[in-house]
């Protein structure tokens, strides 16, 4: 593992540079009670893209009569530019919508399922060993169709169902989907339930099933752990966090879930510790503050108010003086 020049002695080598997974578009606004129009969300995916971002997962294709927020797919990844370097991904729940997304010419879809059977039936009515299945079957056909298939793996840490998810149980899942041919695992803290020592031990017994490499991390800020958490993974060799533009995100099936990690607060972060993302940080919070205008409300995200708050002083002051 290559590690960033001047890291503090105290925190061991760090990766030098990780990728930032955003999932605003998708997991952030889908639970909005605000239906953005189409052009507005490829307004959005454009400013995260002038400000670094080149992995983006865009929407979903669950049936819109679940998520009507996300009816639009096709028409989105229509509107959306393909430049090189960049991945548009989208939620790819069966073969159902592996057609749909075959058809739109999407060239990477995110299969996923719970840890736990309660939130697995609550989420997508199916037991976790047939979401198994169907997992499988849409991974298979989306390699078959030439895209490159990631996972997201729910309730990792805890469930608001179950309540605290034992490790061994999230081995034993990880186990059964590991011939799945995925080039990603994104584990998943839903509720934003996890401490730093549970995130050691997630990482730890997961990484013996699935190369470290191919570990993500999906981290909700529901009680303002997300960034410690994300430390651990960096210092364990995690490279890839998935992230919400502004702290957009929640769970339509886990109550009191919060939005995801703010991207902002994570490069911040990042950059801070020498890790390189290929982020740029100022145009990052440009991006948020559109999300804001867009959604019509103050987002969570810590750096972009901090940011935002900041020029509305330096604002303050030069009329002040105007004057």
């Amino acid at each position: 593992m290559t590690t960033s020049a001047g890291t503090s002695a105290a925190l061991g080598p760090l990766p030098k540079r990780v990728d930032v997974y955003e999932v605003g578009p998708r997991d952030g606004l889908q639970n909005e009670l605000r239906t953005l129009p189409t052009v507005d969300k490829a307004r959005l995916i454009e400013a995260l893209l002038a400000a670094g971002e080149r992995r983006i997962e865009v929407s979903s294709f669950v049936s819109p009569r679940w998520i009507p927020q996300l009816a639009d797919a096709e028409k989105l990844l229509a509107l959306l530019p393909r430049r090189e370097g960049v991945t548009f991904t989208a939620l790819v729940p069966n073969v159902r919508g592996l057609e749909r997304a075959v058809a739109a010419g999407l060239g990477e879809a995110a299969v996923f399922l719970s840890v736990t059977e309660a939130h697995s039936k609550k989420n997508i009515n199916k037991s976790v060993a047939e979401a198994v299945q169907a997992a499988k079957e849409t991974a298979s056909g989306a390699r078959a169709a030439g895209m490159r298939v990631r996972c997201y793996l729910s309730t990792v840490w805890g469930c608001p169902y179950e309540g605290r998810v034992p490790v061994a149980r999230v081995a034993e899942v990880v186990k059964r989907i590991a011939d799945l041919g995925l080039y990603q695992l994104s584990l998943g803290d839903t509720i934003g339930i996890g401490t730093p020592n549970q995130t050691a031990d997630i990482v730890g017994e997961v990484s013996k099933v699935i190369p470290l490499e191919q570990l993500a991390l999906h981290l909700h800020d529901t009680r303002g752990t997300a960034l410690a958490n994300a430390l651990v993974g960096l210092q364990l060799g995690v490279t890839t966090f998935d992230s919400s533009i502004g702290g957009l995100g929640g769970c339509p099936y886990a109550p009191g879930a919060a939005g995801n990690l703010a991207t902002e607060d994570l490069v911040f972060m990042l950059h801070g510790m020498g890790v390189e993302t290929g982020i740029d940080l100022q145009k990052l919070v440009e991006a948020g503050e559109l999300a804001q205008e867009l959604i019509g409300r103050k987002l969570s995200g810590k750096y972009l108010q901090a940011a935002l708050g900041e020029r509305e002083k330096q604002a303050a002051r030069a009329r002040a003086v105007a004057e």
